[in-house]
């Protein structure tokens, strides 16, 4: 069997390419010619490096690596056989050049490699497509849909009556898009659930269903990782800003709204009717309680359960939620508390 490289470079990047794209001049008298990024420690003389975490300090100093972006900090640490980038955000420089190098990893394509409408692929005759749509085999696109130039539905995704999908999205395998309205270059990844039934029902005896009317709202650059699921409003629409970036397996319901540049990490639950402001972060199996308000540029804990509003800039942690400052001071507290010597019920007491 031989091995496979689902993305190969598109080209090469000489040190005067790399330097250009990472803002800082190329040193004197060097060369090098970049084919790939590697980590340090696997890195050769053709390959892009990056250092930022002074735990890899030791794999900086065997690198091979042709060209190595790093910080200033960690900038005399780099061996004489690479060259040094000091840039501001070894990351981010690390991140663009990757683009460059790469650029059919940055979004889904067609898992079936075509252009165009597929055979066995059903387009509703209602729906209007603009140029260059493509949709893979057994994708469904319903009736009054409208798609922009450039987007692709992959293979057994359905897009429900009267949806909206902006130009370039990706709309991932076996992906739904029901009662949506998507934005430009919108990222959908495999198996994910927009715009089914919120939890609504009026309890009792027997509980009755509410029924759900409203619509999600994803604007422009958001992508949601694969197997999340955002339910649409009840009566007012679930949104979702500009640029927010959500991992997979999140849960997102009814008439949540969430602002612009959110982060929101792996097994997150948001429950109803919950605001999220600008800049946000949750750390993952976040679990935030319906009806309140996350302050715009908040961090909140991974495994933490916000049960209150969270005022603007905090940084917040623990069960229930509160200021991190507040949370370590009761963990130091407990942990105090569980050294001293008294025995469980179930240990015998070694105390004379």
């Amino acid at each position: 069997m031989n091995d496979p490289d689902f993305f190969p470079p598109r080209a090469a990047l000489s040190l005067d390419e790399v330097a250009a794209v990472a803002g800082v001049a190329p040193p004197a008298g060097r060369a090098a010619t970049i084919r790939a990024v590697a980590p340090l420690d696997e890195a050769g003389p053709s390959d892009l490096a990056y250092m930022d975490n002074p735990r890899y300090l030791a794999a900086l100093e065997g690198t091979r690596a042709g060209i190595c972006v790093v910080g200033s900090r960690f900038a005399a640490r780099v061996p004489d056989g690479s060259i040094g980038l000091v840039v501001p955000d070894p990351h981010r420089v690390y991140a663009d050049i990757l683009s460059r190098l790469h650029p059919n990893a940055l979004r889904p394509t067609s898992v079936f490699g075509g252009r165009g409408i597929a055979p066995g692929a059903i387009v509703h005759p209602s729906a209007r497509l603009e140029p260059d749509v493509t949709i893979d085999p057994g994708a469904i696109v319903g009736p009054d849909v409208e798609i922009g130039a450039g987007s692709v539905v992959s293979a057994g995704a359905v897009i429900g009556p009267g949806v909206r999908i902006g130009r370039h999205c990706a709309i991932g395998p076996g992906a739904s898009v029901l009662h949506a309205l998507l934005g430009n270059r919108v990222i959908v990844h495999p198996g994910v659930r927009i715009g089914q039934d919120g939890f609504g029902f009026a309890l009792g005896r027997r509980h009755a269903k509410v029924p759900q009317v409203g619509r999600v709202i994803v604007q422009d650059d958001v992508e949601i990782g694969a197997n999340s699921t955002i339910d649409r409003g009840a009566t007012r629409d679930t949104v979702i800003g500009e640029g927010t970036k959500i991992d997979n397996l999140v849960q997102i319901a009814h008439n949540v709204s969430i602002g612009r540049h959110c982060v929101i990490v792996a097994q997150t639950g948001i429950s109803g009717s919950a605001t999220l402001e600008d800049y946000v972060v949750l750390g993952g199996q976040v679990g935030v309680v319906g009806h309140l308000v996350i302050g715009e540029g908040s961090q909140i804990a991974a495994s933490s359960n916000v049960a209150s509003d969270v005022p603007p800039g905090s940084r917040w942690g623990g069960t229930p939620a509160k200021p991190m400052r507040e949370w370590f001071r009761e963990i130091t507290a407990v942990k105090g508390l569980a050294s001293r010597r008294y025995p469980a019920k179930d240990e015998p007491d070694d105390d004379p």
